[in-house]
């Protein structure tokens, strides 16, 4: 039993577990540092999209709804619709 534990303890010291423990934890720290720059890049991605890009979606549906309304009137009323 003591030559196992002996020579566990000899691998789990080897230089070559010591370094892939240490680039394991490098790894994490990278990837913890990576995933919170795409979080933070999504963020301000998201709240540009919704500060320039909504107000104009909702106007051109605004107008197409119009153009819409309009349509039916002069439909409703028989008088040709006049192209724009």
């Amino acid at each position: 039993m003591t030559s196992k534990t002996g020579a566990s303890c000899n691998v789990s010291q080897s230089s070559i577990v010591i370094h892939a423990r240490r680039a394991a934890s490098e790894a994490v720290v990278v990837s913890k540092k990576l995933l919170h720059s795409i979080g933070k890049a999504a963020w301000i991605t998201g709240t540009t999209f919704l500060i320039l890009a909504m107000p104009l979606i909702i106007e051109m549906d605004h107008n197409q709804l119009l153009t819409e309304i309009e349509l039916q009137n002069t439909s409703l009323l028989g008088i040709a619709p006049t192209p724009k």
